[in-house]
């Protein structure tokens, strides 16, 4: 028997509502708090921001990118926990210290029935990774791409109709199958581009400060 995920639901202004099932959230629109993690790094004086790629058998947007690594927070964690969907979905295991916290941002996102409401807590992991350092969890992710992330921020700022992405994905033989494409803002969660935009903007603003390696 599948095990029912309960997250805690929130009213406009954050305050605990209760609990319910990540069904009954997503079908009333309750707002509820999620983990969100970016992987950005710098090579050779560029800034790259990194995506997954969820795999064909989600029932939500497959085989769309998406942030690095992202999750429900359960009832019973605090933010802290989140750290887990790292290491479950990416294979990359930090500590919650590694991460920079970048501010929570709430948003909405809605489809044939299907409405999130995402109070999601912002953090970046500010780091260059191996692309063979990645072990996906491919039920759920399929690949990991980057993208120069002033490309990125043109897209989201309609001064660029594509972008390109490197990187791979698994294959029905599950091998690695390199990726070297163009793609535009179709091939991403449709997040509200208020999201990726003022995502940027506080990427941006910690790239300020030189701590992106």
């Amino acid at each position: 028997m599948m095990e029912i995920e309960l997250l805690n639901i929130f009213d406009e202004q954050h305050n605990p509502i209760g609990v319910a099932s990540r069904e009954e959230v997503h079908k009333h629109g309750h707002w509820h708090e999620t983990f969100n993690c970016w992987f950005v790094c710098r090579e050779n004086g560029i800034e790259y921001i990194y995506f997954q790629l969820r795999c064909a058998a989600k029932k939500d947007f497959p085989n769309h990118l998406d942030i690095t690594a992202a999750g429900h927070l359960l009832a019973y964690e605090t933010v802290i926990d989140g750290v887990r969907e790292v290491k479950e979905e990416v294979g990359i295991d930090l500590s919650f210290d590694d991460l920079v916290p970048l501010g929570v941002l709430k948003y909405c996102m809605t489809k044939h029935g299907f409405i999130d409401k995402e109070i999601a807590h912002l953090f970046l992991y500010p780091k260059k990774v191996e692309f063979n350092a990645f072990k996906l969890q491919e039920e759920e992710v399929s690949g990991i791409v980057r993208a120069e992330l002033s490309a990125f921020s043109k897209l989201w700022c309609d001064e660029a109709d594509t972008i390109a992405i490197e990187g791979f994905e698994i294959d029905e033989n599950r091998e690695r199958v390199a990726i070297n494409t163009t793609v535009d803002k179709d091939k991403f969660v449709p997040h509200e581009d208020d999201y990726y935009k003022t995502t940027i903007k506080l990427v941006y603003e910690y790239i300020e400060k030189g701590a992106v390696c």
